[in-house]
């Protein structure tokens, strides 16, 4: 079940990124960090009502942030579509205990049709270019890759844009 996520079950979000962290950092994937997802980003998203869980049994095992507002790092990119009618994609996560069962697929159906029912242009999201799992989840979503960018505390290596316009 998907349904809004609430600050109190912001340590439980945050076990689900560390754990996310711990598994790619096994797979040479730098991908998050000790500073990258952090509390305040999840409780800034959920103040906002950004924040989505997925829930199974009454347990948090999964976490999308669905946002309105254009972070500044994608100023310079040059989107498809005009800066003014985007949905954002951020923090998906899926605890691994639960990966490869169609969560993460799943929240981004959600994510989408959210977007389609309110009328955004499109649906702007970024990823690790190392983490080449997500490079083909995304292209296979029909999301294209457009300009990379840098997030020096969390790695030298880019991170791609994708675009999937609606």
């Amino acid at each position: 079940m998907i349904r809004a996520g609430e600050i109190s079950e912001i340590d439980a979000i945050l076990n689900i990124t560390k754990s996310c962290a711990l598994n790619m950092i096994q797979n040479d994937i730098y991908q998050w960090n000790q500073h990258y997802p952090d509390r305040s980003s999840f409780i800034n998203d959920a103040e906002n009502q950004e924040l989505y869980v997925y829930v199974i049994n009454g347990k948090v095992v999964a976490c999308i942030s669905i946002c309105v507002h254009m972070d500044e790092v994608y100023l310079p990119v040059k989107w498809k579509t005009k800066n003014d009618n985007n949905l954002y994609i951020h923090r998906l996560a899926v605890h691994p205990d639960f990966q490869k069962k169609g969560i993460g697929k799943t929240l981004m159906d959600f994510a989408e049709k959210y977007a389609r029912e309110k009328k955004f242009a499109s649906v702007r999201l970024d990823t690790f270019s190392v983490n080449k799992r997500n490079l083909k989840f995304y292209e296979s979503r029909g999301y294209e890759q457009l300009e990379a960018i840098y997030f020096p505390k969390q790695s030298e290596f880019p991170f791609y844009c994708y675009e999937l316009i609606l």
